[in-house]
């Protein structure tokens, strides 16, 4: 897919599945437990040990069935790393207009922390693709939806207090897509090797999106 086909993708999907993990063990299986629950947007944060292998192994594995990407991107140095080890798309939780660029360059899509007013214009003019609402639960739905005020063209992604309850307001609010971390991948059930849970999740907010997200 080019970058654009990509970014309508996760548009269409809505669910961007966050994977953090103490361990890069299962990492592979639980990638795979998404996939069959219906979430194809995977992002591997970088705080996982080991990442670059992981996204090696999860790439092996599953191939172009998802689409691919990596987080908490802090500098151009990890944007590189993470480009030329098979990310499809950058994750960060901070505003970094070089960062962005870099994405620009290399055309691949680059999704920027924001919360403020100023940071998500900041994040927009530099070129990202999307701007990240995190950490969403202080906020809320209402944060949200006051920022899309001024800013109405601007692509705005939560992330951090989405769940199966509070989904629909965020997507009534005006969310393009929400971002899932513990919500989905849920700690016990990686560290048990529960891929059923995950699995079973995932075909919950999948479901979810598919009733809401395009109405």
């Amino acid at each position: 897919m080019s970058c654009i086909e990509q970014l309508q993708h996760i548009f269409d999907k809505g669910i961007v599945a966050v994977i953090r993990a103490e361990s890069g063990e299962q990492l592979v299986d639980v990638a795979r437990a998404l996939y069959e629950g219906g979430v194809d947007v995977l992002e591997v944060t970088f705080t996982v040990p080991g990442v670059l292998e992981i996204i090696s192994a999860v790439k092996k594995d599953l191939g172009n069935k998802i689409l691919l990407g990596t987080g908490t991107v802090l500098d151009t140095e990890t944007a590189r790393t993470a480009i030329l080890a098979g990310a499809e798309f950058l994750v960060t939780p901070i505003v970094n207009t070089n960062v962005i660029k870099l994405c620009n360059r290399y055309s691949k899509i680059v999704m920027s922390g924001a919360f403020t007013p100023t940071e998500v214009m900041t994040a927009w003019e530099a070129g990202a693709d999307i701007v990240k609402i995190f950490p969403a639960e202080i906020g809320g739905p209402k944060h949200l939806k006051t920022l899309l005020g001024p800013f109405p063209q601007v692509k705005l992604m939560p992330t951090g207090g989405v769940n199966l309850n509070t989904l629909e307001s965020f997507v009534d609010a005006g969310a393009c897509a929400v971002g899932l971390g513990s919500a989905l991948v849920e700690k016990q059930a990686v560290k048990e090797g529960n891929m059923d849970r995950i699995r079973d999740l995932a075909r919950q907010y999948t479901e979810l999106w598919q009733r809401i997200g395009n109405r």
